[in-house]
C-alpha cells in the first residue's frame, strides 16, 4: 500500500540521517504490479537481479489491522497466502437465432446452472497453522474446524469475517461472456472463476471436487494461472522482532498471525530466496472494517497517526534485527 512505501521511505532516512549503520543489508524495496502480473515489479527483481532483493527477512503489505476480541487487542499479521488460482469454466452448447430458442441449446442457460452450483458450495473446513495461531490468540482455545466461525462470532464479527475464507479454498464467479449480439444464442459461455487456494493446495487437488460439484456435462475446466499460496514460519526472529515492539506500544496486545486472503508480491521472495516474509504495517486509529471498505475506492485513505505509528515500527525493526 503506498502508505507503507512513504512510511518505510521515511524510517529509512532518517534512521541514515541519524547514522545507524546496520549489521547487515537494509534493502528499501518499492515495486508495483503485485497484483496485475505481468512479470515487472518484484518478480522481475528476482529473476533478473536477485542480488538487489536477496534478502532474510521482509515487511510488506498485508496484515497490521488492531481488531478487539473478547476485550483483547489484537495486531494481524500475514505470515502466509492463499493462491490465486483462477479458472475458466467453457460450456458449449448449440446456436441459433433468438427469434427460435427452441432449435438452440444455449451456453448461457446451461452455465447458469453451473453458477449457481459454485456460489452454493460450502467447502469442508481446516485449520492451518496461521488460523490456529489466530485462535490461540483470539479465544485462548482451538474449537473442531466446523465450529470455528460461529465462536468467533460469538465475540466478534470481524474476526468471524477475516478467518472464515482461511477455512477452506474459494470459489467467485466474477465474469462471464457468451453471445456478441442481441440476437443470436450463444453457442459456448465462458465463466471466470476466482479461486483462492490455501497455502500448500494447487489447481489439481481441488479439480476432482470441482468436477464432482459440477457433475456430468458438456464444458471445460482450464486453470488460467497460479500464484501465491506460500507461508512463512512464525517462529523466527523477525516474528520476535514485532513482537517485541508491540510490548512497548501497546502493553496487552498480541500479536496474531494470519494468512492473506487476498494477494501480495511477498511470495516471489519466499520461492525465490526462501525469505520470511510477513504482511505487517501497524493500524490503531483507523477502523479496520472502514480501511477495508475504502481500499482501490476513490475515497481510499489513512490516518496521519497510522503512518506515524507505521514508521515507529520500521524503524524498531530495522534496529532489532540489525542493530
Amino acid at each position: 500500500m503506498k502508505n507503507q512505501v512513504a512510511a518505510s521511505a521515511v524510517a529509512i532516512a532518517s534512521l541514515a540521517r541519524e547514522g545507524f549503520r546496520p549489521s547487515g543489508d537494509l534493502v528499501f524495496v518499492a515495486a508495483a504490479d503485485e497484483e496485475v502480473g505481468q512479470a515487472f515489479g518484484l518478480q522481475w527483481l528476482c529473476e533478473k537481479h536477485p542480488d538487489a532483493v536477496r534478502v532474510d527477512y521482509a515487511i510488506n503489505e498485508g496484515g497490521g489491522e488492531r481488531i478487539v476480541v473478547g476485550g483483547t487487542p489484537l495486531y494481524l499479521c500475514a505470515a502466509a497466502e492463499k493462491m490465486s488460482a483462477p479458472f475458466r469454466l467453457r460450456v458449449h452448447g448449440r446456436s441459433g437465432h433468438a427469434s427460435m430458442p427452441g432449435i438452440a441449446d444455449n451456453a448461457l442457460v446451461k452455465a447458469a446452472r453451473l453458477i449457481e452450483r459454485l456460489a452454493a458450495y460450502e467447502p469442508e473446513p481446516a485449520v492451518g497453522p496461521e488460523v490456529a495461531g489466530f485462535l490461540d490468540a483470539a479465544l485462548g482455545e482451538r474449537p473442531q474446524p466446523e465450529e470455528v466461525v460461529a465462536r468467533l462470532r460469538a465475540v466478534d464479527d470481524v474476526a468471524a469475517d477475516t478467518i472464515e475464507p482461511l477455512l477452506a479454498f474459494t470459489l467467485s464467479p466474477t465474469m462471464i461472456s457468451a453471445s456478441e449480439q442481441r440476437n443470436v444464442v450463444p453457442g459456448t459461455c465462458d465463466v471466470v472463476v476466482d479461486r483462492r487456494l490455501l497455502p500448500g493446495q494447487t489447481p489439481e487437488d481441488v479439480e476432482p471436487v470441482l468436477r464432482a460439484l459440477l457433475g456430468e456435462g458438456d464444458y471445460e475446466l482450464e486453470t488460467i494461472e497460479g500464484r501465491g499460496g506460500t507461508r512463512s514460519p512464525l517462529d523466527t526472529p523477525l516474528w520476535a522482532a514485532i513482537e517485541g515492539w508491540l510490548e512497548d506500544a501497546e502493553p496487552g496486545a498480541r500479536l496474531a498471525p494470519l494468512c492473506c486472503a487476498g494477494f501480495t508480491d511477498s511470495h516471489w521472495l519466499r520461492e525465490a530466496f526462501d525469505t520470511v516474509a510477513y504482511g505487517f504495517f501497524p493500524q490503531r486509529v483507523m477502523d479496520p472494517e472502514v480501511s477495508g471498505r475504502l481500499i482501490h475506492s476513490a475515497d481510499e485513505r489513512t490516518h496521519v497517526d497510522d503512518l506515524a505509528l507505521g514508521v515507529d515500527f520500521l524503524r524498531g525493526a530495522a534496529r532489532s534485527l540489525l542493530g
